[in-house]
């Protein structure tokens, strides 16, 4: 109740207190003022005493399980009895109010909102679900038409009736069944993971919804209460109206005259609607993800490997070896079955390593292995003592005490798996341990390799034409006994500076297909090396051949190394020794700075639609260049001290050049000279003036059009001679 509602209910009240009071005020006319006065005190008093008050609204009509109503005056002392009332069968009129309450299936609930007003809510006690087939419970509706009955709730003092209010009560019983859900409303899933259906407008679960023609919960009686009123267009359910171009929507009366040639003959099916609502299979979505921290269930073994699942040992456990996972060196890493790998790690020693993975037993490193067959392999361990443990110190603390070292810390696992089909059938460890001094960085290397046999299994770049981003495949040939070869694989490199950029640190990348790409590595020169160029020019390109090793390259993304077909020689430009190298004082000419790979691809044809590209021919050529210090800018010292050094580029990098696919004939010189008789470089084609009888026409065999096009000209002529112009000629002639 808004305060406005209880406002307007106060006046009302008012008012009927003021017509009593005028009221009596004409009654009492003739009478003197004094008498008028005691006659009005006694009035009010009388008012109060008997406690005047007044339903608002008076009487109403409920067509649902509430009723809400004010009870406006003196409320106080003030009871309230609700009962139900019949109409009378001769007059059809209710009987005087009655305070004797009486048992009925509404609940009364009272709250005082003011002073002079009080809030009264009726609500049915009793569930409004339709009652079912054969149901013996009380608490339902038997029929739709559940609750229709008259009320008359009475407001009394002391037995005595002070005003009353009349309901009517009319309630229809909920089409909901029993095992409903508290929301009646259908939950659209995700059009992504499920599909919509065919009728969008089916909104409320198990029920009938109005103007929905495909609702599948409509009975026929409740089609035809609005089958005249669907809703339009997909979203009912129904499809976009033909388009006018269809063959079947034009009748005789209104076609054009084009219609008949022109119309277009379509199913209903294909309109623009169609794919507006998702069809298709069920997809189960996934989690998302969680801040929580993840419960990481028991592995799972598995009967047989496949490339990619992990490898278990022989107590379900798996079978690890420290990786790198997110750039971060993790100890206990999973070894996936056929997933070669090979990654550094650097450790800081500020005391001797007291457990794995720098300090290993042989005896936890026999590792018992599920084969993926039904048995089992142990490794084989074989222990290696590094002579030099520099190769695996990256760098010392200078205020270290050299006397302190850590003896028998393993320096690298070196992993060798042996499979054959989906089983393994060995496994080699090669452990080297060595000794290393406290507080410095430790690099420990650790690699895992699968072996089919003896051939190193290596991924392959395509099938069969190479992938754009996967790696060139190059390889080495080796003659056998039997005077068959073999291919061994490599790969072509490509500088990769690290650290401080020089070439003694820098490590080496592949070339992968379809990118090209540019790199390069610093080399310190100075006085003393610019005075012997020939020993200069050597080291620059031994750096340069060591990043192409190999001598063939494979055609395709999965040669097989047994067929020297798969692969095509890779074509070096050497240098021409007798070149005359004219070296100055400081400096020297002919230096091979630059090293670049050329590869020429093409397309050879099509799989599922996707081209499949191969490599034709491969070119390294170098390019020479002159070097010498740079003393400029005060800086004078690497032109004086033959010792000091000055840094030099050495570079390498790559191209991939498509090679068209000419399909069209080979053109003739007179083509290339005279381009404005060229068809497809002009508007105007000169040769197709007499197209029929040229061999660009192939519509049918060139000897029948030219007898047709003779024919035709023999007609032209002869109509010709004997129209009006040749008879006026001839008569004019005569």
């Amino acid at each position: 109740m808004t305060s406005l509602q209880f406002t307007k209910m106060s006046a009302v009240y008012n008012q009927r207190v003021n017509q009593m009071a005028h009221a009596v005020n004409r009654l009492f006319t003739p009478l003197s003022f004094s008498h008028q006065v005691t006659c009005v005190l006694l009035f009010i008093s009388l008012a109060h005493t008997q406690s005047i008050v007044v339903f608002q609204p008076s009487h109403l009509t409920t067509t649902g399980p509430t009723v809400t109503a004010l009870l406006l005056g003196d409320t106080w002392n003030i009871s309230l009895n609700l009962s139900t009332v019949y109409p009378s069968n001769t007059t059809g009129s209710i009987g005087s109010p009655s305070c004797v309450a009486e048992a009925t299936q509404w609940r009364l609930t009272t709250e005082q909102v003011g002073k002079t007003a009080v809030r009264i809510q009726l609500r049915l006690n009793k569930s409004l679900r339709l009652c079912g087939e054969n149901e013996t419970d009380t608490d339902c509706c038997p029929k739709p038409l559940c609750v229709l009955e008259t009320l008359q709730l009475s407001a009394c003092v002391g037995g005595t009736p002070q005003a009353s209010l009349l309901i009517q009560a009319k309630i229809h019983a909920l089409l909901v069944p029993a095992n409903a859900e508290s929301d009646n409303k259908t939950v659209i899933p995700n059009q992504v993971y499920q599909p919509l259906g065919s009728c969008p407008c089916d909104l409320t679960f198990r029920a009938c919804d109005v103007r929905c023609c495909c609702d599948k919960d409509c009975s026929i009686e409740d089609l035809k209460l609005f089958v005249s009123h669907c809703l339009p267009g997909p979203f009912g359910g129904q499809v976009s109206p033909a388009p006018d171009y269809q063959c079947s929507v034009q009748s005789s009366e209104n076609s054009p005259d084009w219609f008949p040639f022109l119309c277009v003959n379509s199913p209903p099916e294909n309109n623009p609607y169609l794919g507006l609502f998702y069809q298709g299979n069920t997809i189960t979505s996934k989690p998302g993800p969680s801040f929580q921290s993840a419960v990481l269930s028991a592995p799972v073994p598995v009967n047989i490997y496949v490339q990619g699942s992990p490898i278990f040992s022989l107590n379900d456990r798996y079978f690890t070896i420290p990786q790198k996972v997110l750039g971060q060196c993790v100890n206990s890493a999973p070894v996936a079955f056929l997933r070669n790998f090979e990654v550094k790690c650097v450790n800081r020693l500020r005391s001797c390593p007291t457990g794995p993975p720098l300090q290993t037993l042989s005896t936890d490193l026999k590792v018992k292995v599920k084969n993926g067959q039904g048995g089992d392999v142990i490794v084989d361990v074989t222990d290696e003592v590094a002579i030099d443990s520099s190769q695996f110190i990256s760098s010392t603390d200078a205020s270290s005490d050299e006397g302190l070292v850590c003896e028998n810390v393993t320096l690298a696992l070196d992993y060798r798996f042996y499979w054959e089909g989906n089983g393994i059938t060995n496994i080699t460890l090669t452990r080297t341990v060595g000794t290393i001094t406290l507080n410095s960085s430790a690099t420990t290397r650790y690699s895992a390799v699968f072996l089919n046999g003896d051939v190193l299994g290596e991924p392959n770049s395509g099938n069969p034409g190479y992938q754009v981003g996967r790696p060139v495949i190059a390889g080495m040939a080796e003659t056998w006994d039997n005077n068959t070869a073999s291919v061994q694989r490599t790969s072509i490199n490509l500088w990769k500076p690290v650290s401080n950029g020089l070439c003694s640190t820098a490590e080496t990348k592949p070339v992968l297909f379809g990118e090209n790409s540019t790199s390069g590595c610093l080399l310190p020169v100075s006085l003393q090396n610019l005075t012997q160029c020939d020993l200069l020019r050597e080291n620059v390109t031994s750096l340069q051949a060591a990043l192409i090793t190999a001598t063939y390259v494979a055609k395709s993304g999965n040669p097989d190394p047994l067929t020297m077909t798969d692969w095509v020689n890779i074509s070096f430009v050497t240098l021409n020794p007798s070149t005359a190298m004219e070296d100055n004082t400081s400096s020297c000419n002919g230096v091979p700075s630059h090293q670049h790979i050329h590869v020429w691809s093409l397309i050879t044809g099509t799989v599922d639609g996707i081209p499949q590209r191969d490599i034709r021919a491969v070119q390294v050529s170098y390019s020479l260049s002159p070097w010498a210090l740079d003393c400029g800018g005060g800086d004078v010292s690497p032109c004086v001290d033959p010792v000091e050094s000055q840094l030099f580029p050495i570079t390498s990098s790559v191209t991939f050049t498509d090679i068209p696919i000419n399909t069209g004939p080979t053109k003739t010189r007179f083509q290339i000279n005279f381009t404005e008789y060229d068809c497809n470089r002009n508007d105007v084609c000169w040769p197709e003036l007499a197209f029929p009888f040229t061999k660009y026409y192939t519509g049918e065999p060139y000897s029948q059009s030219l007898a047709k096009g003779l024919i035709l000209v023999f007609f032209f002529i002869t109509a010709s001679i004997l129209g009006t112009p040749w008879r006026q000629i001839r008569q004019a002639w005569g």
